[in-house]
């Protein structure tokens, strides 16, 4: 009897062991640059959503989207036929049809622009190199002035340029399009696992500063070229400038978009 009741007590204490063990284990983050561990979570922070498409159905809502720059992108094109909504999901497209290189892109410069707040898609990124994803905003009036308080500012939330290595992504600011224009230069995050799966890409902006996010994790801030004026998003698979850029490419290739949400504060 005292056997089995040692027994029982150690098979307790390795069961708890066991349990502590997995709590730990679901607590640690993939390897990432992050300037800290803890997840920004909007409304906890006075956010409120105030705008969003979760990509349901079977065709672009084009009360919010509409088809963006449909002609001559680089050394390819724009096409619409690139572009489809299905499963929940927004795809984005890179093809090579009838000798022409094909990207796509959307954005809510008709529908939708806004200045200040919590920007967030979630999304799963192109597999191959050359072509790249992109999440993104800019002002209409960017190319009349070189103040981007007033003229406002290329927010590159993302840019996907896989040939940086598959965990590796960009965010840049450019603002004073023209002669002068001026950059922030471009801001490396990296993510252990970021080229598989989904995963969130977010902006906090807000009349201090931009604040750039994976996954809820904050990577970067800046407070050069701070737009004061309103702007509208992009989503876009991009083509390369050069024929050069898209020998290791896979095409088709596909930036999957699940959803946008834009949180404001009162």
């Amino acid at each position: 009897m005292k056997n089995i009741r040692m027994y029982i007590l150690a098979c307790t204490v390795l069961l708890g062991a066991c349990q502590h063990s997995l709590k730990d284990n679901s607590s640690v983050k993939p390897k990432n640059t992050a300037l800290s561990q803890e997840i920004f979570e909007p409304e906890k922070q006075g956010y409120s959503l105030v705008w969003e498409d979760q990509f349901d159905g079977t065709v672009l809502d084009t009360t919010k989207w509409k088809i963006r720059g449909t002609g001559p992108r680089r050394i390819g094109y724009n096409d619409p036929s690139m572009v489809s909504v299905s499963n929940g999901n927004l795809n984005l497209m890179y093809d090579i049809k009838k000798d022409s290189i094909m990207g796509s892109a959307v954005g809510t410069q008709e529908t939708f622009m806004s200045k200040y707040g919590y920007y967030e898609c979630r999304a799963a990124l192109q597999k191959g190199i050359g072509p790249w994803a992109a999440f993104w905003f800019q002002s209409p009036g960017i190319s009349d002035g070189e103040d981007p308080a007033v003229y406002g500012t290329e927010i590159d939330i993302f840019e996907y340029f896989k040939g940086l290595g598959k965990d590796k992504l960009t965010h840049c600011l450019h603002w004073a399009y023209g002669p002068n224009q001026k950059s922030s230069g471009a801001m490396v995050s990296e993510l252990e696992g970021l080229s598989e799966g989904f995963h969130t890409f977010a902006l906090e902006w807000t009349p201090e500063k931009y604040s750039f996010f994976i996954d809820g994790l904050k990577y970067h801030e800046q407070t050069v070229g701070l737009s004061h004026t309103k702007e509208y998003m992009i989503l876009s698979m991009e083509i390369p400038s050069f024929l050069e850029g898209i020998k290791n490419a896979c095409a088709p290739d596909t930036f999957k978009v699940d959803y946008v949400k834009v949180y404001q504060k009162k």
